[in-house]
């Protein structure tokens, strides 16, 4: 796992948070993104926010494995789409910044890629200054909206000004749609943002499940219900249904997904991987 980087500008300390924290973000009340920050070896996190997470890791102990293993994911997607030539990212559910973001991945390669980030938390647009700072390489730009509205997220000025819809994207969705409730339709709403991205474009698509042990996942999301965005884990068979009118690449939807044979990192482990990655190619 590479050594998370410092962004230019970060959020405070805990000591620091009661007379310079912005007041709509409240640092009392458990919140998804500091929760994955904490648990991947952020620093932007508070005391609310580590006890949900010694609660999760107490249900499911292999779950901060399981994340990083996902942002390994992440790091190998990107360079696959964009070896393949597609250099306009669509990344919906950004999430605090770490090391090896999808800019920092893409521009490594093509240093002219384009990179258009999406996430409705108030707590990640505080980091956009971060993800924003130009090096000259690429555009990237952050929209402040909700994967719910995925019209809004395709119509925004900010997301036009940066990527051409006519020419392939890679849609990112690592990671989030486990936040999406079963009556809001997560399958509905990855179709209808599929359904705008030109033939060639590629979905990248990340999914906490419940499969190694559904007893022991169902108490691990549990923890989640007091947090900003609950979670809802799903089985295999439900996560493949999001790539419906795709067809996935080789290996398939799998938790060790290195098509490319990049070499692992010998820190994690590929024992009861509680989620699934897939990449899949619009024809």
């Amino acid at each position: 796992m590479s050594e998370r980087r410092e962004p230019p500008w970060r959020l405070p300390s805990a000591a620091e948070a009661e007379t310079v924290m912005p007041p709509e973000i409240d640092t009392t009340k458990p919140h998804t993104a500091r929760i994955y920050d904490y648990m991947l070896g952020g620093k932007d996190n508070f005391e609310a926010d580590r006890q949900v997470a010694a609660k999760i890791i107490q249900a499911i102990p292999d779950m901060q494995n399981s994340l990083r293993l996902n942002r390994q994911f992440l790091r190998r997607a990107v360079r696959y789409t964009v070896r393949r030539g597609v250099t306009q990212f669509l990344d919906i559910g950004t999430g605090i910044p770490t090391a090896g973001n999808t800019h920092e991945v893409a521009q490594e390669l093509a240093p002219e890629a384009r990179i258009a980030y999406v996430d409705h938390d108030p707590i990640v647009l505080a980091h956009a200054r971060a993800l924003m700072t130009s090096d000259g390489r690429g555009r990237t730009t952050f929209v402040q909206a909700d994967l719910r509205e995925p019209e809004k997220i395709l119509a925004a000025d900010e997301i036009r000004n940066v990527l051409d819809l006519g020419k392939p994207v890679t849609l990112m969705l690592v990671s989030i749609l486990h936040f999406i409730r079963d009556d809001e339709d997560p399958h509905g709403i990855v179709a209808r943002l599929v359904d705008a991205l030109a033939p060639g474009s590629y979905l990248v698509l990340t999914h906490a499940s419940l499969d190694p042990n559904p007893k022991q996942g169902a108490e691990g999301a549990a923890q989640w219900r007091n947090a900003s965005s609950p979670m809802t884990m799903r089985s295999h068979a439900d996560i493949l249904r999001m790539f419906e009118g795709v067809e996935l690449v080789e290996p398939g939807l799998v938790s060790d997904w290195n098509p490319d044979g990049e070499p692992d990192d010998p820190s994690l482990s590929l024992a009861n991987v509680w989620g699934y990655g897939g990449v899949a190619v619009k024809r």
